[in-house]
């Protein structure tokens, strides 16, 4: 599985309706080919602040399958306005040590 992070300022004061619309959201993620899960993490610290990560079964699930598709529309549609500025967006593979 391939993590993908995902850092995201949202506009003071409008946490929760962030929330409320990233868990509409989610529902249009499920439907992603090789999507798998997501956890969401808010900032204790700077409580505008989230983590998203998202588990996808390859990183061209989410480069290619996913981002390039009318479900990234529809995604981004409904938390892009929330958003301060461009997430910050990294992947990650499981370390075997």
């Amino acid at each position: 599985m391939i993590m993908e992070t995902a850092f995201i300022t949202v506009t003071p004061g409008l946490e929760a309706n962030f929330e409320a619309a990233l868990n509409e959201a989610k529902q249009i993620l499920a439907q992603a080919p090789g999507f798998e899960i997501i956890h969401v993490h808010r900032g204790i610290e700077r409580p505008h602040t989230f983590l998203l990560a998202i588990g996808w079964q390859t990183l061209e699930d989410h480069t290619v399958g996913f981002r390039e598709s009318d479900l990234f529309t529809k995604w981004r549609a409904i938390i892009g306005p929330f958003f301060t500025e461009a997430p910050q967006v990294e992947h990650w593979t499981l370390s075997e040590f």
